[in-house]
């Protein structure tokens, strides 16, 4: 699992938006640009809430059908694992359903996770009880809403996961807002805040180009050549 990072590199994280995040990343050309970030089918639920950054805290769940007869882990243990990772943590849980059937995440576990240290949840499945949680102040990325608990249960936890299109790890470091979410690649994580500036800065000429009174092809197309 990486090192927790310094407590003003996730601040300096929550003030850009992550579309800014994920420019400031390419600057450092350290993954393809079609991977690391999830894809269309995870949404946020409260899109008018401020960036959540939290480090990954993975399971799987299913709930089309009960536990095996056998069981499966225990939610105290899976707590015990949430508590290993670093905070501010960030619940990254798989939905293993073809279809999601029964949501794992309503006021209760919110009320748990947050108490837990846990800023917000990542999910493909659903979720409920949203006037519940967001007066919690607890954020939530889902596919779905959804009415019913069904069978929903954990089937494992702490191993790598695959939400919208994104693998992620225990421990990773993400960043969300309303447009989604995105891993930040901890090697560039300390360095992004000034990259972001960097394009930010880049961009304002661009705006300024396209907000005057008359457009300067020349220089527009000198910018962006």
């Amino acid at each position: 699992m990486p090192s927790a990072l310094p407590s003003e590199v996730l601040e300096a994280l929550r003030r850009h938006s992550t579309p800014t995040i994920c420019n400031a990343i390419e600057e450092f050309d350290v993954r393809p640009r079609s991977a690391g970030f999830m894809g269309p089918g995870v949404r946020c639920v409260f899109p008018e809430r401020a960036p959540t950054v939290g480090y990954a805290a993975t399971a799987r769940i299913r709930a089309g059908a009960p536990h095996a007869p056998a069981g499966g882990p225990r939610r105290a243990d899976f707590w015990d694992y949430v508590l290993s990772v670093p905070p501010p943590r960030f619940v990254v849980m798989q939905d293993l359903d073809p279809t999601p059937l029964g949501s794992y995440w309503g006021e209760v576990q919110a009320s748990i996770h947050r108490a837990l240290g846990c800023v917000g949840v990542v999910t493909d499945g659903g979720v409920r009880d949203v006037e519940e949680v967001a007066a919690l102040g607890f954020q939530m990325f889902a596919s779905c809403l959804l009415v019913s608990h069904a069978y929903v249960h954990l089937v494992d936890f702490g191993q790598p996961v695959r939400v919208a299109g994104l693998e992620v790890a225990s421990g990773d470091l993400l960043h969300g807002d309303r447009h989604g979410v995105t891993g930040v690649p901890a090697e560039v994580a300390p360095e992004i805040d000034a990259a972001a500036r960097r394009v930010a800065e880049r961009e304002q000429r661009i705006f300024d180009v396209c907000r005057a009174h008359a457009l300067d092809l020349p220089r527009l197309k000198e910018l962006l050549g």
